[in-house]
């Protein structure tokens, strides 16, 4: 039986056999793909430091619990 390493390679080998002619093609977009995303996530990390720094603390109302003791037997 293949192992999961081996079955990848056979994977590889055949994705390159029937797509050599879209390989370029395919790994040019892969490429824009990663940079936009790259890039949209630094922005949206920006635009939430630049939002927690201009908004108050948030304060979540609670109560305080107090545990009473076990009744003694």
């Amino acid at each position: 039986m293949f192992g999961l390493s081996e079955l990848a390679i056979i994977l590889i080998v055949i994705a390159v056999v029937v797509g050599v002619k879209k390989l370029p093609e395919l790994t040019r977009s892969a490429g824009k793909s990663a940079r936009i995303l790259k890039a949209e996530a630094r922005a949206a990390k920006e635009q939430d430091g630049a939002d927690a720094a201009q908004r108050p603390p948030r304060v979540i109302p609670g109560e305080t619990v107090t545990r009473k003791p076990p009744p003694a037997q």
